[in-house]
């Protein structure tokens, strides 16, 4: 091992390490309350989920290990190698990957199953960063369109596997981007077009498209001295909005039937909660019936009797909502707050771009997937089924969260030897 490596010691930052595993130690306990087989107690017993998660998570370790001993440079040399090969994943397990629940996004190796559009996402994270700390920011026009692709062809291919959960995820990517100079106007006007298309849904038409011809007037008015092209602006607005307005319906009829269910769910339009509703139904029981300080651990009724559906996996929050009740579902937001903030910290005092630019990648997939989670369990946002980092079960997303981290932690650790 070279001086350079066995140096980066000091300058680990064990207090995000001691996040992480507290954070996974509360996942693999849950994982075992949430399916606990009486017949099978042990919880290193490997023929039970709870004994495999034990495996993903030694596996992970093994992994981070591996990471923090390797060379930092090595993760941006292969930035693009990498970047490569998990778009070539993604293409190719549309082709020869397995159908499970009806999404084809799996290869099967033996008993052991591996989403690429999941696990891959810290190498579509490393490319991104590599391609904008090299580019000079001359041309930025063009850089933000690459940059774009970079990130939207790789999410076309998941959606073709009937993905779309993991595809939204690639969302986080924006926040990298804004921190890079993209302007907070495109943040502000896809949130405001999405709120446009929901309240399309649910309102009446007419009265959004009066409201918003009388908004373009008012502004018609006050760019009446200023130049032509603020008032074409404003015309290229007013038509975009309205023809989000009212090609909404073709949309969303165009929609499969099971992400039309959800969105309605989400809604509360025409909701069956013996059917489309019941996961989020039941998960809504669980969350009430914990109360302010819960049932107590491995007292939850409503996961443990299968009435709470995928309740090792999407659902996973209930389990700890049921049993710790308020205030330790309230723990573990905090924990992740905690560690999203801190990461954003480190991201900060990097002296690399490269190393900034994926620090940010991270804690951005971090809080896409927490705000998802916890808000799809509470019935905040549409069902869409993603991963709790490092609490749901699964070995492709905890692997995938385990690399995501501890590359950062790497490049982290090696900042005072990084001058590019």
């Amino acid at each position: 091992m070279s001086d350079r490596r066995s140096n980066i010691i000091p300058h680990i930052d064990w207090f995000t390490i001691g996040i992480y595993l507290c954070i996974v130690f509360i996942g693999w306990i849950n994982i075992y309350s949430a399916v606990l087989n009486p017949v099978h107690p042990s919880i290193f017993d490997f023929s039970q989920r709870y004994g495999k998660q034990f495996v993903w998570i030694i596996t992970g370790f093994v992994m981070a290990f591996l990471i923090m001993v390797s060379d930092a440079s090595f993760f941006s040399v292969f930035a693009y190698p990498l970047y490569g090969i998990f778009v070539f994943a993604d293409l190719a397990v549309r082709f020869i990957g397995r159908n499970i629940a009806g999404s084809h996004s799996w290869f099967r190796i033996g008993e052991i199953g591996i989403q690429p559009a999941e696990l891959g996402i810290f190498a579509i994270n490393l490319g991104l960063a590599k391609y904008l700390s090299n580019e000079k920011k001359t041309d930025v026009k063009k850089i933000r369109m690459i940059a774009a692709v970079m990130v939207i062809f790789p999410m076309l291919l998941i959606v073709i596997q009937n993905e779309t959960g993991v595809a939204v995820t690639y969302t986080a990517f924006i926040f990298v981007l804004y921190r890079e100079g993209l302007s907070g106007n495109i943040l502000l006007g896809g949130f405001m077009l999405i709120t446009l298309f929901i309240l399309a849904l649910v309102g009446s038409k007419l009265v959004i498209s009066i409201v918003l011809i009388s908004l373009a007037l008012i502004a018609f008015l006050i760019f009446t001295s200023r130049k032509v092209k603020d008032l074409s602006k404003v015309g290229g607005i007013l038509a975009l909005c309205l023809a989000i307005v009212f090609g909404t319906d073709y949309g969303f009829n165009h929609l499969e039937p099971h992400q039309k269910k959800r969105i309605q769910v989400f809604l509360q339009q025409n909701v069956n909660n013996s059917k489309e509703g019941y996961n989020l139904h039941q998960a809504e029981i669980a969350i009430a019936s914990g109360g302010t300080v819960g049932k107590g651990y491995l007292q939850g009724t409503q996961a443990k009797l299968n009435y709470v559906p995928a309740h090792a996996t999407d659902f996973i929050f209930v389990t700890p909502c049921e049993e710790w009740g308020f205030v330790g579902a309230t723990f573990i937001v905090i924990l992740y707050f905690i560690l999203i903030i801190r990461l954003i910290f480190l991201a900060e005092r990097q002296r690399s771009p490269f190393s900034r630019i994926y620090g940010y990648g991270v804690a951005s997939i971090f809080f896409i997937h927490v705000a998802i989670n916890v808000g799809m369990n509470l019935g905040l946002v549409p069902v869409i089924g993603i991963p709790l980092p490092f609490i749901s079960y699964g070995g492709s997303s905890f692997w995938a969260f385990t690399l995501l981290m501890f590359i950062f932690l790497r490049l982290d650790a090696d900042r005072l030897q990084i001058l590019r």
